[in-house]
Order: C-alpha cells, then sequence, then structure tokens
C-alpha cells in the first residue's frame, strides 16, 4: 500500500511522530476490518464461539482509540503542528473515533449471531447479508487506502459507494417485512438480521466519514453535509490550480 510522506519537516521526531500515529491509525483499521469480517464469519456459518470471541476483543479496538487519542494529544501539546500536519491530526482524532463505533457495531453483529447460530438457518444462508457485508467491508478497506495515501479522489469514490449500500440495506428492510407478514414464526430471526443490517449500514456511515476526513487533510475542505456533486466540482477546481509538476 502506497503511504503519504511527512518526512518535510526539520526535525527528525516530529516525522517520526506523525508516522508513527500515522500507522497506528492504519493498525486499529485493520484490527476493525478483521473484527467485521470475522463476525460476518460468524453469521453465516453458524459460529457461536466465533461471535463470542469477536465480542470480546472489542476491548483492543478500545484500547488502540485511547493511545492513538493520547498520543495526538501529546502531538499537540509538544509540537504546536499547524497547516496541514494540523489538519492530520484533527482527522486521525476523527477517523478513530469512527473506528471505534464500527468495531462497537462488529460487536453486535457477533453478538446477534451467536444467538442465532442456535436457531436454523434458512435455506439462503443470510445471502442478502453477504451481499450488503461485502459492499460496506470494501468501502472500509477502500477509506482505509484512502487515508494511508491521503487520496482525496479516492475517498470520494468511498463517499459514493455508500448510496449502493443505503439501496440495499432498505431493499433487505422491506424484503425482510414481507417475510414476516408471510411467516410470523420466522419474526424472532428476521428481527435480528434486520438489526445485523442495521449495523452494517451504519459502517457504511462511518467508513464515508473517514472518507470526508481524507478530503479534509488533502484539501482543508470541510466536506460533511456537502452534495457528493459540490464535493466533485471543488475537488477538479483545486487540482485544476494545483501547480503542475
Amino acid at each position: 500500500m502506497e503511504t503519504a510522506d511527512f518526512s518535510h519537516h526539520i526535525s527528525r521526531r516530529f516525522n517520526e511522530d506523525l508516522e508513527r500515529v500515522r500507522n497506528k491509525v492504519l493498525s486499529m483499521g485493520g484490527m476493525v476490518e478483521q473484527q467485521l469480517e470475522k463476525a460476518v464469519t460468524a453469521l453465516i456459518e453458524g459460529d457461536s464461539a466465533l461471535g463470542e470471541a469477536v465480542a470480546r476483543d472489542d476491548y483492543r479496538v478500545n484500547a488502540m482509540e485511547v493511545s492513538i487519542d493520547e498520543e495526538c494529544s501529546r502531538i499537540l501539546a509538544t509540537r504546536a503542528p499547524a497547516a496541514g500536519d494540523l489538519r492530520l491530526i484533527v482527522a486521525i482524532i476523527k477517523t478513530i473515533t469512527d473506528l471505534e463505533r464500527i468495531g462497537d457495531e462488529a460487536e453486535k453483529i457477533a453478538y446477534i449471531a451467536s444467538r442465532l447460530a442456535s436457531m436454523e438457518r434458512p435455506p439462503d444462508r443470510y445471502r442478502e447479508v453477504k451481499h450488503i457485508a461485502r459492499l460496506v467491508a470494501q468501502m472500509l478497506h477502500d477509506a482505509l487506502d484512502a487515508f494511508a495515501r491521503i487520496d482525496a479522489e479516492a475517498a470520494l469514490k468511498v463517499a459514493r459507494q455508500d448510496q449502493a449500500v443505503d439501496e440495499e440495506y432498505e431493499a433487505i428492510q422491506r424484503q425482510s417485512i414481507t417475510f414476516m407478514m408471510e411467516d410470523p414464526r420466522t419474526i424472532s430471526r428476521v428481527l435480528d438480521v434486520m438489526w445485523i443490517v442495521r449495523a452494517l449500514e451504519r459502517i457504511g456511515d462511518h467508513a464515508k466519514n473517514i472518507g470526508e476526513y481524507v478530503i479534509y487533510m488533502a484539501h482543508g475542505r470541510d466536506v460533511r453535509h456537502t452534495s457528493l456533486d459540490d464535493v466533485e466540482r471543488e475537488l477538479r477546481e483545486l487540482e485544476s490550480r494545483a501547480p503542475r509538476r
């Protein structure tokens, strides 16, 4: 994975501080990706033990958030970063909050998967969940990759992927309501599936947030609550004004 270069400071230790904290964020992101993958696997395979293990491991994600937050506070206090460096630290603090919340959603999925493991699995083996889970996992991976490279264009693509996740979520909700109306015996299981799909949709939202922080790091532009078309136009304008290398 190509990564951004932070070797522009006179202070070698400042470079090392920035690189270390950025690498910690990527490590935390990798851990969260694994938690999500394992939680979905626990559901699909009916593996109660795996679901419980994922839920128990959430403390590791929480500990990493605290560690990175403390590191950022130390850098702010001792280095007084400005301009792009300050944006980087602010974006990191926001990013780890979203990663921690993704971990919470994965924990929720794992708990429900553990409970569903004692029930008879549907014939399609949760096909609808597998599809939206793949979309969300790809969003998260792409958001972390955009963060590693501080790639605003890639981050914008992540934000656009969120629409497909939302559409899939709404389709599954409608389908689930139909299932419960047709066979009331499925209500308990279908409600649990709806909670899982809701958790996956929220993970997509958090991945989109991380993409927005990448755009902020790259250009100093807060694009929250801004339409994606407007963001894309602004990025093109900024690119056209950038000096040619």
